[in-house]
């Protein structure tokens, strides 16, 4: 009998951690490691941007944020991640574009939203969101985490987001200078001979010698061979006496020709 009873308890036992097993199965088979990374990295974030800014002081769990401080709150989607076991987020504190700052997990503040696993951190104002890997149990869709909602501190330097634009300086226009007025230069005047005069060439062997110019003949007319080479031609009167003596020679000898026809036609009777 009591050896029965030993059976019993023991397939009893059995049952009991057969079912926990069964039991613990899906619970051990979610809990796979997994390593999600952040799905804003690389956009070089403030916390003050359009879209995640809920405002000073309105971030849950951060309701003492300081004013120089800014709040980011991460979320691993879903219902499906047991823990978050490891995070590390890299922020740009030198405005130069990459991550030169971390924070890992020990310096962040857990949260839950419905379910969601959330991380939020605290980091001066002004710094720009540029990384973030992590290590949990669990899964999330496309294996990324989130950057859900930030609160930017009201203080702090908040460093540019584009870098400065350098001003061109407008170019004074250069002072025109007068120039001093130069006195012509006086020209001294080629003496032109008086219109109608014809230079007398110097004869050879005379050079050097001053040479008069005769003045223009005013007599008219003169004999044919009365000009000497260079002298004027011969008009008005004079060629017109020689044009009348030639006329009354001609016509003298028409008259001596018809008078002499006449004469021989004449026949004398007895």
């Amino acid at each position: 009998m009591p050896q029965r009873r030993h059976v019993a308890r023991a397939a009893v036992t059995a049952s009991a951690a057969a079912a926990c097993l069964a039991l613990a199965t899906p619970a051990w088979a979610s809990a796979t490691v997994t390593n999600p990374t952040l799905r804003q990295a690389g956009q070089h974030i403030l916390a003050s941007a359009g879209g995640f800014n809920q405002g000073f002081g309105e971030c849950a769990g951060a309701e003492q944020q300081a004013a120089g401080e800014d709040i980011w709150v991460f979320i691993w989607p879903g219902n499906g991640v047991e823990s978050v076991d490891a995070v590390n987020i890299g922020w740009d504190t030198d405005n130069d574009g990459t991550a030169d700052t971390f924070k890992t997990l020990a310096e962040g503040h857990f949260t839950t939203d419905n379910g969601a696993k959330k991380v939020w951190f605290a980091t001066p104002a002004g710094w720009k969101l540029e990384s973030g890997e992590s290590t949990i149990h669990g899964q999330v869709p496309q294996d990324k985490f989130n950057l859900t909602h930030t609160c930017a501190g009201t203080g702090g330097e908040t460093p540019p987001t584009t870098p400065p634009v350098e001003e061109t300086p407008t170019p004074t226009p250069p002072v025109e200078e007068t120039p001093t007025p130069t006195p012509p230069v006086e020209e001294t005047p080629t003496p032109t001979p008086p219109v109608g005069e014809t230079p007398t060439p110097t004869p050879p062997g005379e050079s050097g010698a001053p040479s008069e110019t005769p003045s223009p003949s005013t007599s008219v007319g003169g004999g044919a061979g009365g000009g000497s080479e260079g002298g004027l031609p011969l008009t008005g009167v004079a060629a017109t006496s020689i044009a009348l003596t030639g006329v009354l020679l001609i016509g003298g000898g028409v008259v001596l020709m018809t008078m002499r026809r006449r004469r021989d036609k004449v026949t004398f009777t007895s």
